[in-house]
């Protein structure tokens, strides 16, 4: 399936769940790794012939897509994935969350192990949804940092496949699955859609892990954002960080200049759809997004 015809099959689904695992099942990635996991490579062909059945009567959607979202985005993104998992792949989970424990502490957690029907291997999988700006630094590469700066890619993606994806190595875990009647070896698959923010400047350079095809939008300080027409821009909170945003009223331009004030009175980064009218269906489609930082960001 192309981009763009992509793009609008996730436009038509109404229901904001099934459009955020829509975006899940063929969004790019934001690494690029002999493990990394591609759900559109094994979904079946009809899946978006399912997700309209679901769209249309939610009745018959798996109910895990009408639970209201949680606080957390990390913990929505894990429902839709296990959505992905069970009732489109059709591939059973075996442990979610599984915690690994030694002399009485935990020393890590498995967030998937799976049985892949269509090799029919068992599978640990590693997911992760990131969003990233990039600080071009006057020696050395671009850093790119999450809204919370404690969080780096580089950081991340090191994390995942040197540590989280090897877990299933450890002694300990062995013993964990062995108890559930698992044996080894596993088969690692990572997976980590998401958005790479560059500065107006234009500077930043991806690292050459990151796909050529990942998703990207802007940043800016909150300063620069106050100063520009911001009458089309949309508030975007979690969970709608996933997926195109589109809305059937036009963008509230105060609601918006309210969002700026609290990005500059109480530090926090806030993300916007900029919005652009769809002529033919009336409503407002997200044509580009932005962060908007504060000042004292990163």
């Amino acid at each position: 399936m192309n981009a763009n015809l992509a793009s609008e099959l996730i436009k038509s689904y109404q229901t904001p769940a099934i459009r955020h695992l829509a975006w899940l099942c063929q969004a790019p990635q934001l690494m690029r790794s002999p493990i990394t996991f591609e759900p559109i490579q094994n979904l079946p062909s009809n899946y978006p012939d399912i997700l309209k059945a679901w769209d249309q009567d939610t009745s018959v959607a798996p109910p895990l897509l009408s639970e209201p979202p949680q606080r957390r985005l990390g913990f929505y993104f894990e429902r839709l994935y296990q959505v992905m998992l069970e009732d489109l792949l059709g591939w059973p989970i075996l442990l979610k969350n599984q915690q690994i424990q030694s002399s009485g502490r935990t020393i890590g957690e498995l967030d998937f192990v799976v049985h892949n029907r269509a090799d029919d291997r068992i599978e640990h999988h590693e997911i992760a949804i990131k969003f990233y700006l990039g600080v071009p630094e006057q020696h050395g590469p671009t850093q790119w940092y999450g809204p919370n700066a404690r969080d780096r890619l580089d950081l991340k993606t090191t994390s995942l496949v040197e540590q989280q994806s090897r877990r299933t190595w450890l002694p300990e875990t062995l013993t964990t699955l062995s108890e559930s009647g698992i044996t080894g070896p596993l088969t690692p698959r990572i997976f980590m859609p998401g958005y790479l923010f560059y500065p107006d400047d234009g500077h930043a350079l991806a690292p050459d892990y990151v796909p050529e095809e990942h998703l990207h939008g802007r940043w800016m300080y909150v300063h620069d954002a106050k100063a520009l027409n911001t009458s089309r821009w949309a508030v975007l909170n979690k969970p709608h960080w996933i997926g195109n945003w589109f809305q059937s009223e036009a963008p509230d331009a105060a609601h918006t200049r309210e969002a700026l004030e609290r990005v500059e009175s109480r530090s926090i980064p806030q993300l916007f759809a900029i919005m652009r009218k769809d002529p033919q269906a009336g409503s407002w489609r997200e044509a580009d997004r932005v962060f908007v930082v504060p000042e004292t960001w990163p």
